[in-house]
């Protein structure tokens, strides 16, 4: 409410994507400058490390349980599933030329991702990282984000365009 910064937490060359825990002890941080995803207690602000989930993670999404972490990897072009029990990568999937942000359905069945190197935005199966659907965008597709009332699928794109999928 005040604005106030509370703690600063130095984690290297380029921190991007945060994801919280449901209850809100634990916050993963994607560290783009490096091949690792940055693990804070967020009763002590201590950090731990996951290290070699792959090139450049920038993105990182969670399913609903908190079981796994999705990571964008833009520096390898693939998308990491993480199992948040044993931290160790269980899977990785090409979308297309440098994955940059991604979304999770409510229901954490698909993931949502936006490829800003072959303007593409692709449709993946959580459980098994299987390629559902891959569309073609305008150029540069950068942020994207699921509406949860209208199953709606935000993209937005360098060119000054948001585009809307329905994902009924």
């Amino acid at each position: 409410a005040t604005g106030q910064e509370i703690h600063r937490i130095p984690l290297g060359p380029y921190p991007r994507g945060i994801a919280i825990t449901p209850d809100s002890h634990t916050a993963y941080v994607a560290v783009m400058g490096t091949s690792n995803v940055a693990i804070i207690d967020l009763a002590t602000f201590a950090v731990s490390w996951m290290y070699g989930v792959g090139s450049g993670p920038r993105h990182l999404v969670m399913s609903p349980d908190a079981h796994y972490l999705y990571a964008t990897l833009n520096g390898a072009g693939l998308i990491a599933k993480i199992d948040l029990t044993t931290r160790t990568v269980v899977g990785r999937v090409s979308t297309g030329t440098q994955p940059r942000s991604m979304a999770i359905s409510p229901d954490g069945t698909a993931l949502y991702v936006v490829n800003y190197g072959s303007d593409t935005m692709s449709k993946l199966r959580a459980s098994d990282l299987s390629l559902l659907q891959t569309i073609g965008t305008p150029h540069h597709p950068i942020g994207i984000t699921y509406d949860r009332s209208t199953h709606d699928v935000w993209v937005s794109c360098y060119e000054g365009n948001i585009l809307v999928f329905a994902d009924r």
